[in-house]
């Protein structure tokens, strides 16, 4: 009934999706560099070392309902 190639165990499922980092950018005036970084990452900029990082403003419209 259940073939065993073809079964699906998470344990033994291949690890093809990775956590994908969010986008920050460096802090520093002059180097301004985008990073990505992920869960477990120093917060560091990885083309100059600044340790301050701002998150990257979306381009989707968001509309907050207050009533």
């Amino acid at each position: 009934m259940s073939n065993p190639q073809t079964s699906t165990n998470p344990t033994t499922a291949p690890a093809t999706t990775q956590t994908r980092g969010m986008i920050y950018v460096c802090g520093d005036l002059d180097c301004q560099f985008p990073n990505e970084i992920r869960a477990r990452d120093p917060i560091r900029c990885r083309e100059c070392g600044y340790r301050i990082l701002y998150k990257k403003r979306t381009r989707q419209d968001m509309v907050f309902d207050a009533r």
